[in-house]
């Protein structure tokens, strides 16, 4: 039988266990890449490691997400983390040089390649044909010091697009369609990999933003073929020597298929407050519109950019709206400056923002009370934005430059003929803003701020636990719900005391202050737990704050993986009826749990006067982890 792409790439890096769906593999890791927000804690994992130098082929540290520096704390973790990079192996993305995976697609992933990163959207990777996957923190420290990436074997969906995109229809239309069709929950347990005749006609930045909203799909990750679209790409970035074809066998076998018809597409819209919330925008209507915000990992690509440009050329902003652009990379930035693009874009009226996440992580740009943002952006998960009523649509470029221009949500093939961008022959290539490692490690010293704390270590798991119901929540928690981001608060993610005050505070603002009144307890959870981004601090301020298990009714990959990291059980009602049964506040035991994690899938769970079994769907290696209270802790025993 033929092999998928991702099937050939999975078998070329496999260290560990059979490719058998739902059994657990171990990967050699190729590439990592960190970024600030989770960076500081898995360079404090990979220091607590005793590795002297990374044993990947390439790793690398950006300064994307905290780049607002209003007090000392974001600067001092960028020391710090610039240190250990030059110290250990890592090269430096500094401030300015742009989001970690558009820099990284220009100028460091490559065709085959495995890469994982602390940033769900670590699968953007995929579309230049890498196999590239988000992951906690830990996870990232341990593929650095040259261990294993570790993963359930996914199921292989193909997505075939057939002809081609319409005049003003773009892959952010592309990607809404499969969320549309797969929902946010779809893609779970799954790489979905896209192939068919439409494939040719779309560019390496189009394929990419349509990878990187695979992450909203709940995908292990996504892929492109790499052809010579990909090839192009990488020759006109100075790179066409790491060029490798790939496509999927003719009779490789696909768990699932879903079709795109690239040609019956329009320009559609993702409504509050979920990505797979998705209407065509002529069928959503005119729609009063207060703020533009375009760019992000998913859609500031020098493509993307040219397009806005085109549309923006000669004409001014509506009186009632706040447009802003943030470039993905320096590199963008720079070409936009040097052709008169940026000039157009700014006679406009635009507001220029830095060459990083800036709006999309909360970074500033909080719409009005009560205002509708259109953003090119990938999530719009209730007050993500900053602003908790605020009404966030995700849309392509030309939808957001169409409608600041209207003031309205506008249909932009009511603009008349679109533009047509085509892609440069050659990129300008200016590294200056990448620190390469030391060529004497020793005579680098690492530099620590006051606001980095230690990270909290789980306990090894004792016989039995009984403890209360701290918290119950609904389906499709987010990590957002779980720890919020935004300006305020991410100067602290290096300090988990500090940021265990805010654990669940947009859910229930009582939250900390229980768990710590009941020296911890047990998360009771809906559907899709934990989904969103990979951030890493999901689990640990729950660990800091003496909690023990999670109970849901299914989870999200990354979030789950950072749950037995940590030490906290991960468990599901085996009946999904019992969620009923248990309240708030409710005692809850586990009377087996070490024994039954030891030789068992499931769990006795003895809550509100009743008995009820949960699964435990773990590997052999993360019962071990668990047993430990966490990788790390299981890690330090393994080498002794």
């Amino acid at each position: 039988m033929g092999m998928t792409i991702a099937q050939k790439i999975l078998s070329a890096h496999l260290v560990d266990g059979e490719m058998v769906v739902g059994q657990e593999i171990g990967l050699k890791i190729d590439q990592t890449l960190t970024q600030d927000a989770t960076g500081t804690m898995a360079y404090l994992q990979f220091e607590a490691m005793g590795v002297d130098q990374v044993k990947t082929e390439r790793s690398v540290a950006y300064i994307d997400h905290n780049t607002l520096q209003s007090g000392f704390e974001n600067a001092d973790d960028h020391k710090y983390i610039g240190s250990v990079a030059k110290k250990h192996g890592i090269y430096y993305s500094k401030a300015g040089n742009g989001i970690c995976h558009q820099v990284h697609l220009e100028r460091f992933g490559a065709p085959g390649k495995t890469l994982i990163g602390s940033d769900s959207h670590t699968p953007t990777g995929g579309g230049i044909g890498m196999l590239a996957f988000g992951a906690g923190g830990l996870d990232v420290a341990v593929a650095m010091g040259g261990g294993a990436y570790y993963i359930p074997t996914p199921k292989m969906v193909r997505v075939n697009l057939v002809g081609k995109l319409s005049p003003w229809v773009a892959a952010k239309d592309v990607i809404l369609d499969v969320l549309r069709q797969m929902t946010v929950k779809g893609g779970v347990g799954k790489i979905v990999e896209y192939a068919g005749e439409g494939v040719r006609t779309l560019s390496v930045p189009e394929r990419a933003t349509i990878t990187n909203m695979g992450a909203e799909l709940g995908a292990t990750t996504s892929i492109f073929p790499s052809d010579e679209v990909t090839k192009a790409f990488l020759e006109a970035q100075g790179r066409g020597d790491v060029w490798v074809e790939l496509s999927s066998d003719a009779d490789a076998q696909y768990d699932e298929e879903y079709t795109v018809d690239l040609t019956a597409l329009a320009p559609l819209a993702a409504m509050p407050h979920m990505p797979d919330n998705v209407k065509a925008v002529d069928e959503i209507g005119e729609i009063k519109v207060n703020q533009c915000c375009i760019g992000s990992c998913t859609n500031s690509s020098y493509y993307d950019m040219m397009k806005v440009a085109a549309i923006l050329k000669g004409k001014t902003v509506h009186p009632d709206v706040s447009l802003t652009i943030s470039p993905g990379s320096k590199q963008v930035f720079d070409m936009l400056a040097k052709n008169g693009a940026l000039s157009d874009i700014i006679a406009a009226g635009a507001r220029i923002l830095e060459c990083a996440c800036g709006p999309c992580i909360g970074m500033g740009q909080s719409p009005e009370s009560g205002g509708v943002s259109l953003r090119t952006f990938n999530r719009n998960f209730e007050g993500r934005s900053g602003t908790q009523d605020a009404q966030i649509y995700l849309v392509s470029p030309e939808v957001a430059a169409a409608s600041a221009l209207t003031g309205v949500l506008t249909d932009p093939r009511t603009l008349g003929d679109a533009p047509e961008i085509v892609m440069p022959e050659h990129f300008d290539i200016n590294d200056n803003l990448i620190v390469k490692p030391a060529a004497d490690p020793s005579a680098v010293d690492v530099v620590r701020g006051p606001n980095i704390k230690p990270f909290p270590l789980g306990q090894a798991l004792e016989a039995a636990y009984t403890g209360k119901v701290v918290l119950k929540t609904e389906d499709n928690i987010t990590t957002d719900h779980i720890l919020p981001a935004g300006a305020k608060l991410l100067p602290y993610r290096s300090n988990v005391p500090y940021y265990s005050n805010y654990c669940f505070i947009n859910v229930d603002p009582a939250f900390p202050a229980r768990c710590k009144e009941q020296n911890g307890g047990v998360i009771v959870g809906g559907a899709n737990y934990g989904q969103g981004s990979s951030r890493e601090h999901a689990a640990l301020v729950p660990l800091y704050l003496g909690v023990k298990a999670v109970l849901c009714k299914s989870f999200a990959r990354i979030h789950k993986a950072n749950l037995v990291n940590s030490g906290i059980i991960p468990l599901t009602f085996a009946d999904p009826a019992d969620y009923d049964a248990v309240n708030l506040l409710d005692e809850i035991s586990l009377p087996n749990v070490l024994e039954e994690i030891k030789n068992g899938s499931q769990v006795t769970v003895k809550c509100g006067g009743k008995t009820f079994m949960a699964d435990c769907d773990v590997s052999t290696r993360q019962r071990g982890a668990l047993i430990a209270g966490g990788t790390l802790n299981f890690a330090k025993q393994q080498a002794k």
